[in-house]
Order: structure tokens, then C-alpha cells, then sequence
């Protein structure tokens, strides 16, 4: 059912189980969660052994990555302690041929080397060969049935129905030690590989597939963790879904080192694992591979962020809801080159190019808020006045065929970042963020598709030279953001919105491209706000904490560098400053 060993390949540790098993700190926290009531959470194979005999027939569905068998192997043993027969019918034996899999995957990825493949139109149901899997019984002579893996609920069994979810991290932590395969592969390939069919075809068929399950879900089960679980009734998730979705929440965010990874955030959030080289990015809300922890009585348990917008897309964005569906529109991440390299010389693709050639429905507009930095730091963004394209792609084309080093100033303009600067980077812009800077991305959700023109000839952290991407960002690059016009059109000019009280509110413009908008928020006592039916993500920048209280009551502290939501149905809610500093508060909202 899956490849087991070694389990994971990283330094960072699982999020604990329960509370008391984390070392909360004062500042930043690695681990936020939601409340979800008293009684809510339970732990451990035993009791989810108890609810299995209780229904007599169950299905157990679940996300990619999975450790089936050891889920398996876990409730078989709580079944013979207590001397019950159970007949367990594995999902993935009703899968097609392997070879057929592949050869109906195969549109989607592109050549074997493409860094990117094209989103899929396939469902879960072409995986499967589902006249055998719907033909599968229910064995009346066993006192239990169970029919368990991805895609056991298309069986269409009368039964009760449990789904196991596993957060996109720890997904890639198994995928990079090589502990587990795609869906219908059954030995695993080189990572890169693997990522591309997972964001291009498993997740979109599993995640369709969890879309369809969510209403009906008896059990959601969080199988993060190599020998326990945590369980929550499916109504109880749902209705925490719709409380979360008026009030205020924080996804879990996730780190990752990389070539030009910095020491920021190893230095400054003590939750982060040590002994990693470097953090390169926080996946503070990218919102495909973030979740959404629950609580309740100390125990903890984490959903992908897709359910709450897969139930709660209206009152999330409101009245962006019609416009973007399901889909979370705005990405906040942070990039650390403190003590690090600069990133690549990048763009992103334009809006047409990115759904013909990728399949995605918007594009990778982003800009670039500095959160920090040391007085050298600077942002690569825009040409100089006497670019010419041919010129500077022969150039590039050299230095990656050849090793030769080039001069990048003399092509892209390098600017000085300061504190609370914000440059705007519009999908075919040239850019790249400096080294000793801490940038907050904030951004439209695509987060994969950057064209690398040039990496500093410097290898990943695993020796290798990662992907050059000159033909893709040729296609793309805008080559009239050059020169004075890359000042005037491409580095935001703070407007004074309005002084009231002791607050001020500063507009922090972006470019005419963007889909989203930015304000500052400046205040020593307290501010208060209205959602006007737009979703808002927040962020202290700078002071140490703040309060939200919404207008359903709730009331959750955040500090500084840590993300947040309002979504829009909260109405209004109130920012209270928690110290005698100055409170800075950015925040991103649609248009």
C-alpha cells in the first residue's frame, strides 16, 4: 500500500500531537491553533478501533502519502485483542495498471526534464478500474468490513466514512526520503519528479475528491505522526470550519532551506529546528500546502486549508467569492537572504501564458514588503534604460552553458531596501530579492512558476545546479520596465489615508496589475476596522504584539511577523496594541 522507510527526510520536527508536548515561546509560534470546544479531539488507535466495531462497516479514504499500512496493521491489532475477525479490502488493489496510469498522466507532465507540467482534467475515478472496485463485498461471515486507501470511498459502499489527511510538508518530507510514491506508481521517483506529478495531477484529483467527501465525512482522521493518530467527528470539524470562517485564524506555516537561505528566522523563532543549514522561506499562507490546526482539551489535530475554503468560500472572501471560487487569492511568505545569497534573477508568467501553458487561473503577481534588513541590502528589480534583449539573452545563454559569471548590474537595476519599503513586481517584471534582507512576500496564491534566467552559478543544497529557465522568461519578460519608469511605476509610494485618534493609515499602492491592495496600519492604543465583505491578511511588522477582538467575540493575541486572517463575513473587528511601542500593521486585501 505504501513505502515506509526511512520516513522522512529533514531535521524539523513533526508538530507534536498535543500541547503539552511543545515548548510554547514568547514570540513567534510555529504550532497556532483554533479552538475547537471541549470533548472534540480524541487520540489513538484504540478509540478509533471503537468507533470502527460500533459501525460494523467502514470506509477509510484519505489523502496521497498515506501510511496505509501501518493504519492498518495499528487497528488489526486492536481487532484481535479483542478477538474480532475483520475483513480489510486495500483501495489500491482496484487500481489500473500502472502502465496505464502513467500513460494517461503523461499529458500533463510534459518532457521528462520540464520543470512544470499542465494541471489535469482527470478525476480520481480514471485511477481505478471501478467496475471491480464498486463489484468489492461486504462480507456478511466477518464481524467487521473495512475498505481503506485513496479513493476507497468511489466503492460506493453503504457505510460509515473516515478520511485520513496528511499536511503538504510532511507529505514532501516522506516524498524527499523516498518513502512513498505517487498515486498509482508504485516505487518512488527522483523528487523533483514526484513534486510535479503531485501538484499537477494528484492534488488536483484527491483534493476534488476531499471536496466532494467533506459533507459527509463521519471522521477526520490527522495521520501526521509514524505511530499515533488524533480523530475528530466530521460534524465537529465542520462546525469549527464555520466559526472559524466569521472570526479570526491563523494558518500553520512551514519552513524550508534553500540555496541562498538566510538566518533570520532560525535566529529569531526558537521553535524552528537548529540544526538546519538555513531557512530560505516561511510558507506563512501559501494556502495549497498550508493547514489549519484544531484544539481541544490540549490535543491537536490539523486539516488541509482547502476544507475551510472548500465549505466557507462566501464568508471567507465575500464578495470575491464569485470571482475565484474555492481558491485563496493572496500568498504571504517570507524570503531570508539575512547572512545568505541573493535569490535568482527571475520573472513569473503572464496572466495567458500561465493558463495555456500551466493550467492555473491567475497568475504569480507579487511584491516585495521589507520586513528587515541590514543597511547593503538592496532588490534587483527592472532593467536599465539600454537594455537590449538579444544582447542580454546571449549573455545568459553563455553563462549557463559555460559557467561564465555575469554582471547583473549592468542589465537589471539594483535598488536599496529599507525598512517597510515595498516594490511591486507585476507578473514579466525582472527581479530578485538581495542578500541580507528579510522580505515578506505579498502576493497573488501561484507560487511555483519562476523562469530563473540566472543563479549566481551556484549549486542547490544538494550539489546540484538547479533548473535555468531563459526560454520560458524570454517568452514573457516585459522589457519596457526599464529605466526611470521602473521607479515611478515599481516601488510603492506611501499615501497618508487618513489621522484619527492616534492611528494613521497609509495606502502602500500597488501596480495596476494587482488584484490585491496594501494599507499600513500605525497605532499606539487601538484601531478598529471593517471587513466591508472583503477578506483581510494581517501582519505586525513592526512592535511586539496585538490583540484582535472580532464582532463575534473571539479574542486571539498575535506577535510580531506572524500572519493572520479576517475573513469577510467577521464584519469588524478591533487591533489593541500590547505594549508600550508603536504598533505597525500591514494589510492586504482584494480590490
Amino acid at each position: 500500500m505504501s513505502i515506509e522507510e526511512p520516513m522522512r527526510n529533514t531535521e524539523q520536527e513533526i508538530m507534536p500531537p498535543s500541547i503539552a508536548q511543545i515548548n510554547s515561546p514568547e514570540g513567534y509560534n510555529i504550532y497556532p491553533y483554533y479552538p475547537l470546544g471541549e470533548g472534540q479531539i480524541f487520540e489513538g488507535f484504540r478509540q478509533l478501533a471503537d468507533y470502527i466495531i460500533a459501525q460494523k462497516t467502514v470506509i477509510i479514504d484519505g489523502y496521497v502519502g498515506v501510511y496505509w499500512t501501518r493504519i492498518v496493521r495499528s487497528l488489526e491489532r486492536e481487532f484481535q485483542r479483542r478477538g474480532i475477525r475483520a475483513n480489510v479490502v486495500e483501495a489500491s488493489s482496484f487500481l489500473k495498471q500502472e502502465k496505464v496510469i502513467d500513460a494517461l498522466a503523461d499529458e500533463f507532465l510534459g518532457e521528462k526534464d520540464a520543470v512544470w507540467g499542465k494541471k489535469t482534467s482527470m478525476e480520481l475515478a480514471d485511477f481505478f478500474d471501478l467496475d471491480a472496485l464498486r463489484s468489492s463485498a461486504i462480507l456478511q461471515d466477518y464481524e467487521l468490513n473495512l475498505l481503506v486507501g485513496c479513493g476507497a470511498s468511489l466503492s460506493g459502499w453503504d457505510a460509515a466514512l473516515a478520511y485520513v489527511d496528511l499536511p503538504k510538508n510532511e507529505l514532501q518530507h516522506r516524498m524527499s526520503a523516498g518513502a512513498i510514491c505517487n498515486l498509482g506508481k508504485s516505487r518512488p521517483q527522483d523528487p523533483a519528479e514526484m513534486y510535479k506529478r503531485f501538484y499537477f495531477i494528484d492534488w488536483v484529483v484527491l483534493n476534488a475528491h476531499k471536496q466532494a467527501l467533506l459533507p459527509r465525512v463521519d471522521i477526520f482522521i490527522d495521520a501526521q505522526w509514524e505511530e499515533e493518530i488524533n480523530f475528530a467527528y466530521g460534524e465537529s470539524i465542520r462546525k469549527g470550519l464555520q466559526k472559524m470562517s466569521r472570526s479570526v485564524f491563523r494558518a500553520r506555516p512551514w519552513f524550508a532551506p534553500g540555496a541562498w537561505g538566510g538566518q533570520w528566522m532560525k535566529q529569531r523563532m526558537p521553535q524552528l529546528d537548529q540544526h538546519e543549514v538555513n531557512y530560505a522561506w516561511s510558507f506563512e499562507l501559501i494556502v495549497p500546502e498550508n493547514g489549519l490546526v484544531f484544539e481541544s482539551a490540549g490535543l491537536l489535530l490539523e486539516v488541509s486549508f482547502d476544507l475551510l475554503m472548500f465549505q466557507q468560500s462566501k464568508n471567507v472572501l465575500g464578495r470575491h467569492a464569485e470571482r475565484f471560487g474555492a481558491e485563496f487569492p493572496i500568498r504571504f511568505d517570507f524570503l531570508d537572504t539575512f547572512d545568505g545569497g541573493n535569490l535568482s534573477i527571475q520573472c513569473h508568467p503572464s496572466l495567458d501564458y500561465i493558463k495555456t501553458q500551466f493550467g492555473e487561473q491567475i497568475t504569480q503577481d507579487e511584491t516585495y514588503y521589507i520586513l528587515d534588513c541590514r543597511d547593503n541590502a538592496g532588490v534587483y528589480l527592472g532593467f536599465q534604460e539600454d537594455i537590449e534583449a538579444e544582447k542580454f539573452r546571449s549573455v545568459l545563454e553563455e553563462s549557463n552553458r559555460d559557467g561564465v559569471e555575469v554582471d547583473i548590474a549592468k542589465y537589471v537595476q539594483l535598488h536599496k531596501a529599507k525598512k517597510h519599503d515595498l516594490f511591486l513586481i507585476p507578473n514579466r517584471t525582472i527581479h530578485s530579492a538581495g542578500a541580507e534582507n528579510l522580505v515578506l512576500e505579498i502576493s497573488a496564491t501561484p507560487y511555483i512558476f519562476t523562469f530563473k534566467m540566472y543563479d549566481w552559478l551556484r549549486l542547490d543544497l544538494n550539489g546540484k545546479p538547479r533548473p535555468i529557465n531563459i526560454e520560458h522568461a524570454f517568452r514573457n519578460l516585459d522589457f519596457s520596465r526599464k529605466g526611470e519608469k521602473v521607479k515611478q511605476e515599481l516601488i510603492s509610494r506611501p499615501q497618508v489615508l487618513f489621522e484619527k485618534d492616534g492611528v494613521t493609515c497609509y495606502h502602500l499602492p500597488t501596480h495596476k496589475e494587482h488584484f490585491y491592495d496594501v494599507h499600513r496600519l500605525d497605532f499606539s492604543s487601538q484601531v478598529e476596522i471593517k471587513t466591508e465583505q472583503v477578506c483581510h491578511v494581517l501582519m505586525l511588522v513592526e512592535g511586539e504584539a496585538v490583540q484582535v477582538l472580532t464582532e463575534d467575540g473571539t479574542e486571539m493575541d498575535f506577535v510580531y511577523a506572524e500572519t493572520f486572517v479576517i475573513p469577510a463575513s467577521a464584519g469588524s473587528y478591533k487591533l489593541i496594541n500590547k505594549s508600550a511601542l508603536q504598533a505597525k500593521v500591514i494589510k492586504a486585501f482584494l480590490k
